[in-house]
Order: C-alpha cells, then sequence, then structure tokens
C-alpha cells in the first residue's frame, strides 16, 4: 500500500524578497467552500455564529482567533482555517483544502506588482483592508484578499501556484529594477 505524503503546492520555495517586498506560500489550512440554499441565510448565519462569524458581505472577510471567513464569489465564501460546521440542509459545502494554494505578498512593491495583473483599483481607497475580491490574475482565477495596507492574500488554483509565483516574481523584479 503507498504511503502518501501532504506536501505544499511550492514545497520547499524559500520566501522571496525584492527590495522589501516579500512572496511566500503560507498554509492556510482547511478551506470549506460554503453556498447557502435559497432562503437560508439566517440558518447559515446560526452556525456560523459559535465561530465569531457571520456569512460575509460581498467583497469582504473576517478574521477570528486563527480562522478566516472571506466572501468568494457570488453567494459564496471560503471559511478558512478551521473545522468546517456542520450546515445540514442550510448550505451546499465542498472541502475546497486541496484545491487552492495561498501566496502572501507584503511591502511596498506589493500594490503595484499586483497592479500589472489583476484588472481592478486597488488604491487603498477603493480596495481597502478587509476587502476581498475575486478577479482574474492574469490568466488565472484568483481570491485576493487585503490584510494590510500593502499586504495581500493571493489565492490561485493550485495547479496554477508555480505560475502565479512566477509571475508575481517577474513584476517585482522588474519594479525593483527599474527603480534602481
Amino acid at each position: 500500500m503507498p504511503e502518501y505524503i501532504a506536501k505544499t503546492a511550492l514545497e520547499g520555495r524559500a520566501p522571496l524578497d525584492v527590495a522589501g517586498t516579500v512572496l511566500m506560500e503560507v498554509d492556510h489550512g482547511r478551506i470549506a467552500s460554503i453556498q447557502p440554499f435559497p432562503a437560508q441565510e439566517k440558518a447559515v448565519a446560526k452556525v456560523l455564529k459559535p465561530l465569531g462569524f457571520g456569512f460575509p458581505a460581498v467583497g469582504k472577510f473576517a478574521v477570528k482567533d486563527g480562522a478566516l471567513i472571506a466572501w468568494s464569489g457570488r453567494e459564496q465564501a471560503f471559511l478558512i482555517g478551521v473545522d468546517c460546521p456542520d450546515f445540514g440542509k442550510a448550505a451546499a459545502v465542498t472541502d475546497q483544502s486541496g484545491a487552492w494554494v495561498s501566496l502572501d505578498l507584503n511591502g511596498p512593491l506589493a500594490v503595484q506588482a499586483l497592479a500589472r495583473y489583476v484588472p481592478m483599483d486597488l488604491r487603498l481607497s477603493a480596495f481597502g483592508v478587509g476587502s476581498a475580491a475575486r478577479t482574474p490574475l492574469y490568466h488565472m482565477s484568483a481570491v485576493i484578499l487585503r490584510l494590510g495596507e500593502d499586504q495581500f492574500r493571493i489565492m490561485v488554483f493550485r495547479s496554477m501556484a508555480r505560475t502565479a509565483w512566477h509571475e508575481m516574481e517577474v513584476a517585482l523584479k522588474t519594479l525593483a529594477a527599474r527603480a534602481a
């Protein structure tokens, strides 16, 4: 019987620091996709309440005790970093843990690097701390969370992890070279 060893998508890749902006893979833990059934929003909120969450508003996320709940699309949220409670017949729940990779991008070049690949306004006034977006990242589907002024979590499908890393690395190195 084969023995399986869990590995992250970018196993062994060290964080990349370019001009004080750091790109690194983050172990996000478990991810559950939650989609409330019609007229079940209150039931879903009741299940989430013991975790300290409500269902996130469009374009928002919340963090509590190491867990995170993020809007991830129309009538959909990702519950990240905690075991998913039983929603019974209130919601469709899918384990997405192995399907996504999370990259953190932190530092002074973060907004400019992301702006090269994301077709949205990333200014703090338009996409503030606590904001979430489901958007293309170059040719990849992504969920982007703004964790701080110059801090982002970029979630892409696991199969696109190396491509996302490469594109962000190229953007960071290009921006740093221009500044030098």
